[in-house]
């Protein structure tokens, strides 16, 4: 038995990658996969009105195939997209009931809460009028995703004690990445006494296919296992976890998780130490030593979007994938309103200003160089 009175075991299905064919989803490989992940007990579906077609195709692969109380349905708010006014932010749940067709909703997030997203649900007074739709029987447990500083999860729990679980991004690699603070939400969310619930596990498939130093340590703690299943059963490990989500791409995927969760129940001594030593062989990659603080971007005058750059091109350096880092530099330089690094004068103010002493003009010239050569 879980958290918050539900059984739910400690995977759960993220619907936000689902398999493709032909431009679509491709709705018998996620009946398939729907099967197999009921099939060996577990119960929790991750959906959200922002993951195009995915309510849809979840309506057709599970809620119009299984009778109602075989799962737990979670779906999203996500009031900052295109939304003028509160009456088409509450719209998006009529939507996603209409999509869904389930009925009502296990679990339900006011969706991405952090920086400039949250004043959105302030604005809309969308924390009472969830609660409003808790009293009507239409949503049973309420919670938020969030995605920011563990400062400001920490204002939200104070600001609204009455949300039962948190949603966060926790995975091995961003345990102490001071972009994500990982560990540091986690500590947060547990402190107020709520149970999290775990997204981007495998950071977005990253560390299916992590730096091969550390995919030398896991292969040689247990040759028989996937690096995938290695960051699953990492979060899966921590106290206070309702579930973590896996977005599963195809049926491959899914056996895989099912393989390393079926009968989890805990990290051995043994598996604990190979991860921490995978952790370690991460902090040795030279990466930019940027810690978000941003004190540069209050002194740039051209409005350098400096710590986002930099955690990109420290993204390419780990993982090796340029699609992956170029969007992480789309969301948090252009999608904050920031200019890229071939804006930069060269002025120095930023070095004056940084306290770890970067040579932020020099590591400026190499993001514009690897990404906007491209």
């Amino acid at each position: 038995m879980g958290y918050l009175g539900e059984e739910i075991k400690k995977l759960g299905f993220g619907l936000m990658r689902l398999p493709q064919k032909d431009g679509a989803i491709d709705l018998e490989q996620v009946k398939e996969m729907v099967d197999l992940f009921l099939e060996a007990g577990f119960t929790y579906f991750d959906t959200a009105w922002a993951y195009a077609g995915s309510e849809d195709a979840i309506r057709q692969a599970l809620v119009e195939r299984y009778p109602r109380e075989r799962y737990q349905l979670a779906t999203k708010n996500a009031a900052w997209i295109d939304c003028k006014t509160k009456e088409e932010a509450y719209a998006q749940f009529d939507t996603s009931l209409a999509q869904t067709g389930a009925g009502f909703f296990d679990f339900y997030l006011l969706h991405n809460l952090g920086e400039g997203r949250s004043h959105y649900f302030d604005d809309y007074d969308m924390w009472n009028w969830v609660q409003e739709k808790k009293k009507e029987r239409l949503i049973k447990h309420v919670g938020f995703s969030f995605h920011s500083t563990p400062e400001e999860l920490e204002e939200i729990l104070n600001a609204h004690p009455e949300m039962e679980f948190v949603q966060l991004q926790i995975n091995y690699a961003d345990w102490e990445n001071p972009a994500v603070q990982s560990r540091r939400c986690y500590e947060v969310a547990r402190k107020h006494g709520k149970p999290v619930i775990i997204m981007e596990p495998v950071k977005g498939g990253m560390l299916a296919t992590p730096p091969e130093p550390v995919k030398q340590i896991l292969s040689a703690s247990e040759p028989e296992s996937s690096a995938a299943s290695w960051a699953i059963r990492f979060a899966a490990d921590l106290e206070g976890v309702i579930t973590v989500l896996s977005g599963m791409s195809n049926v491959e995927q899914m056996k895989d998780n099912l393989a390393c969760m079926r009968a989890f129940s805990g990290l051995t001594e043994s598996q604990s130490t190979a991860l921490c030593q995978a952790q370690e062989a991460l902090k040795k990659i030279p990466l930019i030593p940027c810690t978000t603080c941003n004190y540069c971007a209050k002194v740039c005058p051209m409005h350098i979007g400096i710590s986002g750059s930099f955690t990109a091109m420290n993204y390419l350096t780990l993982y090796g994938d340029m699609d992956a880092a170029k969007n992480q530099a789309g969301w948090l330089v252009e999608g904050h309103g920031l200019k890229g690094a071939d804006a930069c004068i060269k002025c120095g103010k930023c070095e004056e200003a940084c306290p770890q002493h970067i040579a932020i003009r020099t590591h400026l010239d190499q993001v514009r160089d690897t990404f906007l050569k491209q």
